[in-house]
């Protein structure tokens, strides 16, 4: 493990663009926004300032796609830095709290929701302590980029968060409460059927304390990198649904990571150092849809 960068405000959604450099969100009130570092992390810039955004993904075209929590929706910034909303709701229920996205092989984007409005799980920035008992449902969505169309795919979650999608074209999707990594099966680029227990990511569970599965990546090799926040560990997950192994973070709150192919790392964000970290990744990441 390896500081890239540290004083970055409640960082999460790391994107790797083709030139080395990064892009995550800043969530802190006091930030609110999309962050550029360069390829040396010498250096940062404020790409859009917009509330407190949540997950990231590029697309082919170089736009970039935001899950904005304060706002609920679903927003689209621009090479040229324009940004434009383009999803509130699904079948006329507004989005709750915008979680983590990830293209499918269809060009598609699945959205995720925790199902809970922000100030009832964290008043004034202070997590609920009770937490456990509130009515969450979280809820996953498929949106077709061109129209903004949005199909809801699954609901009824505690705390959906993590994202994303195998080789094959199957989704995976986490449940922080409960530690559960659930997989979907799709076929041309549309789930069918339930969702299926695949793994659960948590090592030590304990009611008392918020902590389970948030941002994830699959590596070449096929097998699933999943930060568990709360326990400062990187889950490797293999094919089987197994943990393999737990790779240690400095910090206890890991949120997000992406593979960066020119120094063969994965990126890693963490809240409780404000840091984003580099791990090795010895087979590679998968490379991403988009």
């Amino acid at each position: 493990m390896a500081v890239f960068v540290d004083k970055v405000e409640f960082p999460e959604g790391p994107v790797v663009l083709q030139d080395g450099s990064l892009l995550i969100v800043e969530m802190s009130p006091q930030t609110g926004c999309v962050t550029h570092i360069s390829a040396d992390g010498a250096s940062r810039r404020v790409v859009a300032k917009t509330g407190r955004p949540n997950g990231l993904a590029m697309d082919r075209d170089g736009n970039i796609w935001v899950a904005e929590t304060h706002q609920k929706a679903l927003l689209r910034i621009s090479s040229d830095g324009h940004c434009e909303t383009v999803a509130t709701s699904c079948e006329g229920k507004r989005f709750t709290f915008l979680n983590d996205l990830a293209f499918g092989p269809q060009g598609d984007l699945y959205l995720t929701d925790s199902g809970i409005e922000i100030e009832e799980a964290a008043p004034n920035g202070e997590l609920n302590p009770n937490y456990r008992n509130l009515d969450y449902n979280g809820r996953v969505y498929r949106v077709d980029i061109r129209t903004g169309a949005t199909e809801l795919v699954d609901k009824g979650i505690q705390f959906t968060n993590g994202v994303a999608v195998d080789a094959e074209g199957h989704l995976y999707v986490n449940e922080t409460l409960s530690g559960a990594v659930y997989r979907y099966k799709c076929e041309e680029g549309r789930v069918v059927g339930d969702r299926a227990l695949f793994a659960n990511v948590i090592e030590h569970f304990n009611p008392d304390e918020f902590k389970g599965p948030d941002g994830m990546k699959f590596a070449s090799d096929g097998s699933l990198y999943a930060c568990v926040f709360g326990e400062g560990a990187v889950a490797v997950v293999d094919r089987g649904g197994a943990v393999c192994d737990r790779l240690a973070v400095e910090g206890s709150m890991p949120t997000n990571l992406a593979y960066g192919a020119q120094r063969k790392k994965w990126f890693v964000t963490e809240v409780e150092t404000g840091t984003v970290q580099l791990l090795d990744a010895p087979s590679g990441g998968l490379p991403l849809y988009s």
